[in-house]
């Protein structure tokens, strides 16, 4: 039977201009409707990954495949293009001070010159999946941890993307919080959309026992379905 695979990593290695190896000979495949922890110490090559499959960086040597598309040498005028179908959700959330709710969602799809209507009708479908529909006049800062992390989600979201890329998306927020955070990219999730994240909380990768990942030093050190995080730190 033939299985989509929306991520093809093969023979990937990355070095950065200090002669730091960031990844060394990396090979991995993620099928579509997946969902994927990447764990590892700090420094193991979590960061360097997922910024390689939205272009901020590019590898050194190897292929990356993207839906079938090599995308680890697209030309600097294409990326935009290949960021409209990955949602990224940042640690520090990266919402704009002096936009509100709605309008940090509307901003992902104003930057790609969607339409208005598609703007009207798919902020609120967003902010409402989210939890947040009764909030889309509020600023940033008048929100918890919790609340602007769920904006970043529905602004990741927001263009129903086939990828979302989650880097430590529960980094600075309490376990309860936490929880909440993953339990919707776990309902994301559940309607096909394949993600990817990146943490150390050792408490939801061991409850939730999804496919795990494990990086060491640059390379795959683990790859399995329903794992564990398998680290102490």
């Amino acid at each position: 039977m033939y299985i989509l695979r929306m991520i093809n990593l093969i023979n990937v290695s990355m070095t950065y201009p200090n002669g730091t190896r960031g990844l060394t000979d990396i090979t991995l495949r993620i099928r579509k409707g997946e969902f994927v922890f990447l764990v590892g110490p700090s420094g193991a090559g979590k960061s360097t990954l997922t910024k390689m499959l939205f272009q901020e960086l590019k590898p050194s040597r190897g292929q990356i495949l993207f839906n079938g598309k090599n995308i680890a040498r697209l030309k600097p005028r294409a990326v935009p293009y290949l960021r409209r179908s990955i949602g990224v959700i940042f640690q520090d959330f990266k919402l704009l001070a002096n936009k509100t709710v709605a309008e940090n969602v509307a901003f992902a799809l104003q930057v790609i010159e969607a339409p208005k209507r598609q703007i009207d009708k798919a902020v609120p479908q967003a902010l409402n999946m989210v939890g947040l529909a009764k909030k889309t006049d509020v600023m940033p800062d008048q929100l918890s941890g919790g609340e602007q992390q769920r904006v970043a989600i529905a602004r990741a979201i927001v263009n129903n993307p086939p990828l979302v890329i989650a880097d430590e998306p529960t980094g600075n927020l309490d376990p309860d919080t936490s929880w909440e955070i993953v339990n919707l990219l776990l309902d994301i999730n559940k309607g096909g959309t394949t993600v990817l994240m990146a943490t150390h909380a050792k408490e939801i990768v061991d409850g939730v026992r999804k496919r795990v990942v494990a990086l060491e030093k640059g390379k795959i050190a683990r790859d399995e379905e329903r794992g564990a995080y398998g680290y102490e730190d």
